[in-house]
């Protein structure tokens, strides 16, 4: 499968003049009001979420942490930043799950390098990097093998699944469109997402 390259949005201007380094970075993220991207040198700043947005991460953070409790698998939100070695980058998905303990990125608390699972809810600034560089990076991972795109606009779920992770661009692809339907994860031993779990808070 090949997936579509986009650069990522709105990186700041003096990011395209001076590259800084991880630690510099991370200083930087400790004191900054809103959240950043770190990508090779460059600092991307992330735009806030839509009340909608919120509202679904939120109910998808809260349906996979109560259904995965009793289980070895542990749900993240996006305050914890995702590490990515290969293309040196830093960055957050909106929830993630992984499997067993974290694993750090060094002496990092705040790095993880191991998510399993990564969804990302859509918005139309930041849509076409989640579905292409962005997706590129995480695949990178070796622990990485399920992402989910939800759409803000409508009841939409796209699901990718690799269960080779030998080879990162062996992806399985489908679709959930109707809210009586539920997501099968094949990465957390087939449990289900049901759609409405997903948009209970949302009127279409």
């Amino acid at each position: 499968m090949v997936i579509g390259q986009t650069h990522p949005p709105n990186i700041l201007p003096d990011a395209t003049v001076t590259h800084i380094t991880p630690d510099e970075y991370r200083a930087k993220e400790e004191i900054a009001e809103e959240r950043h991207e770190y990508c090779n040198g460059e600092i991307i700043a992330m735009l806030g979420g839509s009340l909608l947005h919120s509202r679904i991460a939120v109910d998808i953070t809260t349906f996979l942490n109560v259904t995965l409790r009793d289980t070895t698998f542990e749900t993240y939100n996006g305050d914890l930043r995702i590490w990515i070695p290969r293309f040196n980058c830093g960055t957050y998905g909106d929830v993630f799950v992984i499997e067993g303990e974290p694993e750090f990125n060094g002496d990092r608390q705040d790095e993880i390098l191991n998510p399993r699972l990564i969804v990302e809810v859509l918005s139309p600034s930041t849509e076409a990097y989640d579905r292409g560089e962005k997706f590129r990076k995480y695949r990178s991972l070796t622990s990485f093998c399920e992402y989910l795109l939800v759409s803000q606009n409508e009841p939409y779920v796209e699901q990718y699944y690799n269960s080779d992770r030998e080879n990162e661009n062996r992806w399985q692809w489908q679709v959930c469109d109707r809210l009586e339907d539920a997501i099968i994860l094949q990465s957390l031993n087939n449990i289900e997402l049901p759609m409405r779990e997903i948009y209970r808070r949302i009127e279409f």
